[in-house]
């Protein structure tokens, strides 16, 4: 799917670019995943199992873009890429009326208002396309991500006990959200 590009005023008085991902994004988006997964233990995955290759990136962001129903935006301030967000539209007759979506942000981008501002955007796109139910997955403890999503409008659907283990042997649920459109 595409985006129109549009630049967004942050908290801080910088300016931000929302656009679609490109095939030059390849490196800059495995360098930026490597950072966010070694950031905090509130992603899927730690920094060393991500093994793919710039091209292998480059190929995915590809096929997000072919596709007609994957969206990817990702943001970038002062040329940098600060974070990304997505929504995958499901397409079987039953379950059309739902789309999962996901975000990620570096670190030092936190608190300035791009986090809701890519969910706005996410949530305009799903109406847009008719789209009846937004959901996504989060840690029980991600305190953070969790107001986040509550200020856009999310709710709790489900708890998954021990979805997650940590380096240190813990475990955490995946908790379940969803805002009905």
């Amino acid at each position: 799917m595409d985006y129109r590009q549009k630049q967004v005023l942050l908290k801080n008085g910088q300016s931000a670019v929302f656009r679609a991902p490109n095939g030059k994004d390849g490196q800059a988006m495995l360098d930026y995943l490597k950072e966010i997964c070694a950031e905090t233990d509130f992603l899927a995955s730690f920094p060393e199992e991500i093994h793919f290759t710039a091209d292998d990136e480059s190929k995915y962001l590809q096929d997000i873009l072919d596709s007609p129903n994957r969206l990817m935006i990702v943001c970038t301030v002062d040329g940098e890429l600060a974070g990304n967000c997505q929504i995958v539209f499901m397409t079987s007759m039953k379950t059309k009326h739902r789309a999962a979506v996901m975000i990620g942000l570096r670190k030092k981008f936190w608190n300035l208002g791009i986090g809701s501002a890519m969910f706005s955007e996410l949530i305009e796109i799903a109406k847009a396309k008719g789209t009846a139910q937004l959901e996504l997955e989060v840690f029980e403890h991600n305190r953070r991500a969790m107001a986040l999503y509550r200020k856009m409008g999310f709710e709790v659907m489900a708890t998954h006990p021990d979805a997650f283990r940590l380096r240190d042997g813990s475990s955490q649920a995946a908790v379940f959200m969803r805002k009905v459109l």
